[in-house]
């Protein structure tokens, strides 16, 4: 594409609203982390690879040339990935504050000054009809954003299909940005198929972190209406459960002992008196008396 002139008035307002939705998507993310004071469930490594992935995607779209929203996209992707990464770094790593927000402000000024470089130094080549370049930075860019979504899956595995530390606001907002993005390269009149790929990516990702939750609410759906009626949350009922057979297991020497004092106390005693009215103890005295009778 040869300018910014010639993209169609569709996809810029498509894609400043895709790049809306992907300007705020991580900030209800940051807020829930804030609020909780902690980041279980949330990958590192996801938010990380999300982050830095903001590098070969946003050299990609330039170099493309692509509506401005679609270039700007890429940078506050990366910027609030960084933000997030650094709250699990406090929150759930015990880095300090300073440290945390430090190694933030350091990472974000290094991967703009990286992917500055590689805009400078491509652009002239690019310029020139040499684009394979940029289509590896596209393909890069694709495969860590496919890479980011493995460790929630192993999350997701590790509690049967339970997805933890999410805020779904933040997943929905991010799975339109996602859509309108896609529908903004479509309205350009020439698809951009390696862009395509980067928000089909996310979009099928994120669908099957929608169906895998759902499906877990389904088969827990007993245990979701026991947290309800009973006050306690999910996580406090899991526990239980799984301690509960722990509990029962411990509590089986108890329950033997007691059966057997029962037992004990059903018992007829030495001291207690037949029915002739004489000791059980005294009936191997009494075998002569009827030899004495006899007499």
């Amino acid at each position: 594409m040869s300018g910014n002139e010639r993209i169609p008035v569709a996809a810029n307002v498509l894609g400043t609203i895709g790049t809306v939705f992907w300007c705020v998507q991580l900030v209800p993310q940051i807020w829930h982390n804030w609020r909780h004071k902690k980041t279980d469930g949330l990958p590192q490594s996801m938010m990380l690879l999300w982050a830095v992935s903001a590098i070969p995607f946003g050299v990609y779209m330039i170099l493309q040339d692509v509506n401005i929203p679609l270039q700007i996209q890429p940078q506050l992707f990366g910027f609030f990935g960084f933000i997030s990464w650094g709250q699990i770094l406090y929150y759930n790593h015990n880095f300090s504050k300073f440290k945390a927000s430090a190694l933030v402000v350091i990472l974000v000024l290094l991967c703009g000054g990286i992917e500055a470089m590689f805009i400078l130094t491509l652009r002239i080549p690019y310029s020139k009809g040499i684009t394979w370049p940029d289509l590896i930075f596209g393909i890069i860019a694709s495969i860590m954003l496919a890479l980011g979504f493995l460790p929630v899956y192993l999350e997701m595995w590790k509690r049967r299909g339970r997805v933890v530390g999410f805020n779904w606001v933040f997943l929905s907002i991010d799975t339109l940005g996602a859509l309108f993005s896609l529908f903004a390269l479509a309205a350009q009149g020439t698809f951009d198929i390696l862009g395509g790929v980067l928000y089909v990516v996310v979009f099928l990702c994120e669908v099957a972190i929608y169906g895998s939750h759902i499906t877990w609410r389904i088969r827990h759906r007993k245990l979701l209406q026991t947290a309800k009626t009973s006050g306690k949350t999910v996580d406090e009922l899991l526990d239980e459960k799984k301690g509960g057979h722990v509990e029962n297991v411990s509590s089986l020497p108890d329950l033997e002992k007691g059966v057997q004092n029962e037992k004990e106390e059903a018992r007829p005693t030495g001291d207690v008196s037949t029915d002739m009215g004489q000791p059980r103890g005294s009936v191997n005295q009494d075998l002569p008396l009827p030899a004495q009778r006899s007499e």
